[in-house]
């Protein structure tokens, strides 16, 4: 037996591979064990130990893992691995580019598991929406392929963040099961259910091979509950790390929004009262050739998606207008862990670009609870019915 077997625990146990500062961890909840995290990142796991504690926490590359670095047998392997080679924009390497080629090494830990029967009752990879599509929808192909090829069925669910958050931030879980565990009936559905499957999700299973057809399930949670919470609703009166604009550098702002979003603006102040929007920057063809800096507004209750702030352009603002009047600033870094829906209590790094890009890099907090609610904590009770009986 190996240290730290998953059945000396009181409830399931999990691996979080690509960890950052353990926010699936968050989400999973106190009645789950981690037996076992990794990340590359050491300021990201600095954050991890921080909240977390370092006892059950490695850094270093993926590839540079085997099986006897994993304690025990874990009832769940999360993995959130690089999407920067999927993403819509980024340079279209895919599952061959340097940094989500990661998932071939967490798919060679798995093998390597399975060798030895350690290999987990649940995986589930998180990633952007982009994955479905990237090489023409030939690595979502590979991603499946290779969970077959470890002995699991699988299936795959787009979930907007916005549904439990007010952020609009679509992303793909994939969930595959051994094959040898059960499934209770009320998990699976015969076709997709809405709002989990995505145009781009119908569009890639269709481009399934039949091999990897017979393996797929498709997953059936119950209905999200209505959100409650507004952009607004998460707003600092004057936080230290984002501090208000001054009038001419808001007008530069404002004097850079697509036609659209002015629009947009404009009827917010027609509104009256304080009206919260999100503001974001993009480089956008110029029609002459060249690119030229855009500003997109939204004044729907939401932020836009948090990235990581490799440039200015994926930092977020605020727009706030106020009886006519308009102040802008950047989205602190305790706003963008409430956007994520990280406690109060959680502890980010010191420095403004380390904690938004802790956040922007991480999973939304209520989804992974919402999954661990409705699939991952009966999926992995039911596996485990048989052996109970057969020790009772």
């Amino acid at each position: 037996m190996h240290e730290g077997d998953s059945t000396m625990t009181t409830g399931p146990s999990f691996y979080e591979f690509f960890c950052g500062g353990g926010m699936v961890r968050a989400g999973l909840g106190e009645s789950w064990t981690c037996l076992f995290a990794n990340d590359i990142d050491a300021k990201k796991a600095g954050a991890y130990r921080e909240n977390w504690g370092g006892e059950t926490l490695r850094v270093g590359d993926i590839h540079d893992l085997c099986a006897d670095d994993l304690p025990g047998r874990a009832d769940l392997a999360w993995a959130s691995f690089p999407c920067q080679d999927l993403s819509l924009a980024g340079p279209g390497d895919g599952l061959a580019g340097a940094r989500s080629s990661a998932f071939w090494g967490f798919h060679a830990l798995i093998e390597e598991l399975a060798h030895e029967s350690r290999q987990p009752t649940v995986i589930a990879l998180e990633n952007v929406a982009g994955a479905l599509t990237s090489n023409g929808g030939e690595d979502f192909v590979a991603i499946c392929g290779a969970l077959q090829s470890l002995d699991y069925r699988f299936g795959a669910l787009t979930i907007d963040a916005a549904l439990f958050l007010p952020q609009s931030r679509p992303r793909l879980f994939i969930l595959a099961l051994r094959r040898d565990a059960a499934i209770d009936a009320g998990l699976t559905a015969p076709a997709p259910r809405q709002p989990f499957a995505s145009s781009a999700l119908l569009r890639a299973h269709q481009l399934l091979p039949r091999r990897l057809v017979a393996d797929w399930l498709w997953w059936s949670p119950s209905d999200p509950p209505k959100r409650n919470l507004e952009l607004g609703d998460l707003v600092e009166d004057s936080p230290r790390d984002a501090p208000w604009r001054s009038a001419e550098e808001t007008a530069r702002l404002v004097s850079i929004l697509s036609r659209g979003a002015k629009a947009k603006l404009e009827a917010a102040r027609a509104r009256g009262g304080i009206q919260v929007g999100a503001l974001y920057r993009r480089m956008r063809p110029d029609g002459e050739g060249g690119r030229r800096m855009r500003a997109e507004a939204r004044f729907d209750g939401l932020a836009g998606c948090l990235r990581t702030p490799g440039g200015g352009s994926s930092r977020q603002f605020l727009l706030v207008c106020q009886d006519g009047a308009l102040r802008s600033r950047l989205l602190s870094a305790r706003e963008a862990a409430r956007l994520m829906g990280l406690s109060e209590e959680y502890k980010l790094p010191s420095r403004y670009n380390e904690a938004y890009h802790l956040v922007g890099d991480g999973v939304a907090v209520p989804v992974v609870r919402f999954l661990a609610e409705n699939l991952l904590d009966p999926l992995i009770a039911q596996a485990q019915r048989p052996a109970l009986a057969v020790a009772e």
